[in-house]
């Protein structure tokens, strides 16, 4: 192209120089272009893993002090013959004896024997000092008072027209054995002889004879 229009060889060197100006200049733009946006783009990434990486260190860094955990505690109520009886908020796997000294100890002369005092205690449990020991022969004596409650001590009872409920009133039969009698009689008819009543499936001879003086026909 040069060589059909005549320059001189000052006027070729500048045409060259501002080409080669134009081009340095159009590739100093793009690269300036790319690197505008790049870093832009670049620094959200860095942010964001720079933030992970900073939360990921808050959780797994050994050096950093671990969260407080508060303890377990549980609440039991000391009753009886305590210095301070109420209600005490122990921690979690304390035993009798560490409620019973938060009361202020048993009282003098109380014993202590009939508690477990190693015992684990469990949420909501109470703790009775010095309460009474009910023996075998107490016992024994409750269960048979509460047995002959509402019994008849005189007096019979006619075994043909008695409710269930009046079989209940004579001495050694329960619920269970009163309707027994009663489903007998509706079945077989009315007893002839109050020894009859010995054939109703449960009454045993001792049974029998511990009410047979109630009974008539």
């Amino acid at each position: 192209m040069f060589d059909s229009i005549r320059f001189t060889d000052s006027q070729r060197r500048a045409i060259y120089f501002a080409l080669a100006t134009a081009i340095a200049l159009g590739a100093l733009f793009f690269s300036l272009s790319r690197g505008n946006a790049a870093p832009s783009s670049a620094h959200i990434v860095s942010g964001s893993a720079t933030a992970g990486t900073k939360n990921s260190l808050a959780l797994t860094d050994p050096t950093l002090p671990p969260a407080p955990v508060l303890p377990a505690t549980i609440v039991i109520d000391v009753a009886g013959k305590v210095l301070h009886s109420g209600i005490y908020t122990l921690a979690q796997g304390s035993r009798a004896a560490d409620a019973i000294k938060l009361a202020g100890g048993a009282l003098k002369g109380v014993s202590l024997t009939d508690i477990n005092l190693a015992e684990v205690l469990s949420d909501g449990q109470q703790i009775i000092v010095g309460a009474p020991v009910m023996t075998s022969a107490s016992s024994s004596k409750g269960k048979s008072s509460k047995a002959n409650a509402g019994k008849i001590t005189s007096g019979t009872i006619d075994i043909n027209t008695a409710t269930v409920a009046q079989y209940e009133q004579l001495p050694g039969v329960g619920a269970v054995m009163a309707a027994r009698i009663f489903a007998y009689r509706s079945t077989h008819g009315n007893f002839t002889a109050i020894t009859d009543l010995s054939k109703v499936s449960g009454m045993g001879k001792s049974k029998f004879s511990n009410l047979k003086a109630f009974i008539r026909i």
